[in-house]
C-alpha cells in the first residue's frame, strides 16, 4: 500500500478496479512462485552438500552435462543439447559459466567452424561424486514421492498428459481478454491536414 502525496489517499494495488479484477494484476498471488521457491530451495540444500566437501563454484545443474560428457567424450554444444534434450540457449549458457570454473574447455571440431566442449582435469575429476549425487538425490526424491499424499513425479506426468490434450497456449488463449483498442487522436476541429501558416520563400522579402 502506498499514499498517494498529491491527494494524500492511500492506494492499493491489489484494489480492484470498478469493473472487479484487480487493477494490478501482478498484485494477486503468483500460482508459480511457490513451486519455483520450492525448486530453488531444494538446489541450494544440494549445493550446500557440494560445499560441505570443498566443492566450490559447482551448480547442481552442471551434474547432467559433466556426467554425460564423462561417459560421451568431446561433444559440440548441439550434440551436447540433443543428448541432454535440452535447449541449445540453454545449454550455451550452462558451459558458458562452467568453463568460467575451469569445469569444461573448448577444442577444434571437425571443421573449423565448431568447436567441441570437453572436460578439464578438475571437471573430470568431479564426476564420481557428481554421479554418487545424481544417485543420492533420485534417491531423495522417490523417498519424497512416498511420503505425500501424491507423489510428485505421478503430478508431473499427469500434467503432462493433460497439456498434451489440450496445451498451454490453447488453454491461455480461451482465458485472454484482449484489452480494447485505443481510441484514435481526434484532430482539432476547424483544422485540415493542409492547413498551417506557410513559410516565406527563400526569395521574398523587400527587393534591394
Amino acid at each position: 500500500m502506498t499514499i498517494d502525496e498529491p491527494t494524500g489517499r492511500t492506494t492499493d494495488p491489489a484494489a480492484e478496479s470498478p469493473t472487479g479484477p484487480p487493477a494490478d494484476p501482478t498484485s494477486l498471488p503468483d500460482p508459480w512462485h511457490t513451486l519455483h521457491e520450492l525448486l530453488a530451495a531444494m538446489d541450494a540444500d544440494i549445493e550446500q552438500v557440494y560445499l560441505a566437501r570443498g566443492i566450490k563454484g559447482v551448480r547442481p545443474r552442471f551434474a547432467y552435462p559433466l556426467i554425460r560428457l564423462a561417459h560421451t567424450g568431446p561433444l559440440t554444444i548441439r550434440e551436447l543439447a540433443a543428448s541432454l534434450d535440452r535447449s541449445h540457449s540453454a545449454i550455451s549458457q550452462t558451459i558458458a559459466a562452467m568453463r568460467k570454473e575451469d569445469l569444461v574447455s573448448s577444442e577444434p571440431g571437425s571443421d573449423a567452424r565448431t568447436r567441441r566442449i570437453a572436460l578439464t582435469e578438475r571437471g573430470r575429476s568431479l564426476v564420481p561424486f557428481l554421479e554418487a549425487e545424481w544417485r543420492a538425490t533420485h534417491a531423495t526424491v522417490a523417498e519424497l514421492d512416498g511420503e505425500i499424499p501424491h507423489a510428485m513425479t505421478a503430478v508431473v506426468e499427469e500434467v503432462r498428459r493433460a497439456l498434451a490434450h489440450r496445451s498451454m497456449r490453447e488453454r491461455v488463449l480461451d482465458h485472454l481478454v484482449e484489452p480494447p483498442e485505443p481510441p484514435e487522436p481526434r484532430k482539432p476541429s476547424g483544422l485540415s491536414e493542409t492547413s498551417g501558416t506557410s513559410e516565406p520563400s527563400e526569395t521574398s522579402g523587400a527587393s534591394e
